[in-house]
């Protein structure tokens, strides 16, 4: 029979994994969201230049 880990060592390592996935998934909205803001940047900038 295989030698179990504790249970606080399991719950570590999930605590862990969920903080992973939740860190990469912020890092990757905020990333979106800087690059969306610069889109509309260059899009009101595009806008404003008009020529008659």
């Amino acid at each position: 029979m295989p030698q179990m880990s504790p249970l606080w060592w399991e719950i570590l390592f999930m605590m862990f994994i969920m903080f992973y996935i939740l860190m990469n998934i912020m890092i990757y909205f905020s990333y979106q969201m800087k690059k969306t803001n610069k889109n509309n940047k260059m899009y009101c900038i595009n806008q404003s230049n008009w020529k008659w």
